[in-house]
């Protein structure tokens, strides 16, 4: 997977498309992220002896990795990424719109 945590993207496909966000969590079997901010749903809980009160929490929910594009570093919008070597080998992600290096 070419997508890492603390990775800003930007979501092309679903009901939060065209919201971007920066990636919390990578689930690499299940091939899914999850960002920050996006996705989100309501989950109730229910009241325990802990928690007085049941609530609603807003959660965010994972985002199969199809689903979202890195955000090009200088425009912010939606590219693809390609693994180019460096001259000592070295492996580096690069923005292929505007030829970018990623970190």
């Amino acid at each position: 997977m070419k997508l890492k945590k603390g990775d800003k993207v930007v979501v092309i496909a679903g009901k939060s498309k065209g919201e971007t966000g920066t990636i919390a969590r990578v689930l690499i079997k299940e091939n899914q992220v999850l960002i920050d901010g996006v996705n989100l749903v309501k989950k109730h809980m229910r009241r325990t002896q802990q928690n007085r009160k049941g609530q609603i929490v807003e959660k965010p929910m994972p985002l199969h990795a199809s689903n979202v594009m890195l955000a090009d570093p200088k425009g912010g919008k939606p590219t693809r990424i390609k693994i180019v070597r460096g001259k000592d080998g070295e492996r580096q992600r690069v923005a292929v719109k505007s030829g970018e290096t990623l970190k």
